[in-house]
């Protein structure tokens, strides 16, 4: 694939939100949140996304310009109502009414409801990291996985994420699904005409498979087994059953059933790294743990223990120099939507960087 620069992308990007009828702010928010999963290697919650998002905008699925309402709230906890805006807005507009909530009271926390799929839960755990805060972020997703023993689908993949800062340059990121796999990467394999890993779903009947079209007819396993199912299940409450938003089967898709909003749930709790201890004493003490880790005795064959965070800062920092990389499909989806609402010309505007290997 070719790689473009990110602030390339990123200007394409706001053009076109904007030429929908979001707000020049609320474009960079959505814009940096998807070229940020890409840097990171995430690509299944990057660019290739937002094609979904604007076509849904148009259809009048996502609303492009609404703010948040708070729909409840005492001393450090607000119950919000997102008002089917863009997921990744909405959220940030949260996190920012929920720190200055954590630094007065230590610790504070937020439901959301009627939201829309908001990308990758570190963007906003990174955020807050980035500021001497610690944040736990759960959401629901539209339903691909189902309960231990059962096959039909139930939960989405259903995802936990936090993280913490450090003084190393980068945070300790911890973002997994409850499934075996985030289902982004099943429909990644079915665009490029691949198969999928045995061991990550099954077929409608109940079977496992490893076509990735199928799989998507079916579901997902949840990862460790029951054990996943029980952490899935967590994070429906908190996301789902807390905020009032869709449960389960109720929860709108992206892809289909085009006529409903998606009214996916989210969980926030932030934590201030002072109400409980000095900050300095916290980086310390996490630098020193990182370095005990990574002290480790290491197996045969592995050159270097990594914390997690550590990965995805490393690929961050290649791409800001050697681009991003964006399939033709995605770049495709990008200029028929510019045409759409005469927007720029995508190829024209889009940076590429030259690979040094091609000279």
């Amino acid at each position: 694939m070719a790689r473009y620069s990110a602030d390339s992308i990123m200007d394409v990007l706001e053009k076109l939100a904007q030429r929908v009828g979001v707000s020049a702010a609320d474009s960079r928010i959505l814009a940096k949140s998807l070229v940020t999963a890409d840097l990171q290697g995430t690509s299944t919650h990057g660019v290739s996304r937002f094609g979904t998002y604007m076509r849904r905008i148009q259809q009048g699925l996502i609303k492009p310009n609404t703010d948040i309402t708070i729909e409840k709230e005492r001393a450090a906890v607000i119950a919000v109502n997102a008002n089917n805006g863009l997921g990744q807005v909405q959220a940030w507009k949260v996190l920012d009414r929920l720190v200055p909530m954590a630094r007065s009271a230590g610790c504070a926390s937020a439901t959301i409801r009627n939201s829309q799929h908001f990308g990758a839960l570190s963007f906003y755990c990174n955020r807050a990291a980035g500021q001497g805060m610690i944040l736990l972020a759960t959401t629901n997703c539209e339903p691909s996985m189902s309960p231990a023993g059962a096959c039909d689908a139930f939960f989405g993949t259903n995802p936990i994420a936090v993280s913490f800062p450090t003084g190393k340059g980068f945070p300790v990121k911890i973002d997994l699904a409850t499934s075996v796999v985030a289902r982004g990467n099943i429909i990644a394999a079915k665009r490029r005409g691949k198969s999928v890993p045995e061991g990550w779903a099954l077929d409608r009947e109940g079977n496992p498979t490893t076509d990735a079209e199928q799989a998507l007819l079916g579901t997902v396993l949840t990862m460790a087994g029951h054990k996943g199912y029980a952490l899935a299940l967590m994070v429906e409450v908190l996301s789902g059953v807390l905020s009032g938003a869709a449960i389960g089967p109720d929860v709108g898709s992206m892809y289909t059933n085009a006529g409903r909003p998606q009214d996916v749930g989210h969980f926030f709790m932030l934590l201030d790294i002072d109400a409980f201890m000095e900050r300095r004493i916290f980086l310390s003490r996490i630098d020193r743990t990182i370095d005990r880790i990574k002290a480790c005795r290491k197996r045969p064959g592995v050159e270097e223990i990594l914390v997690p965070g550590e990965r995805s800062y490393r690929t961050a920092e290649e791409n800001r120099i050697k681009g991003i990389p964006l399939g033709e499909e995605t770049i495709g989806e990008l200029d028929a939507l510019s045409q759409d609402v005469n927007g720029p010309a995508v190829r024209q505007h889009l940076v590429r960087i030259a690979d040094p290997s091609d000279h």
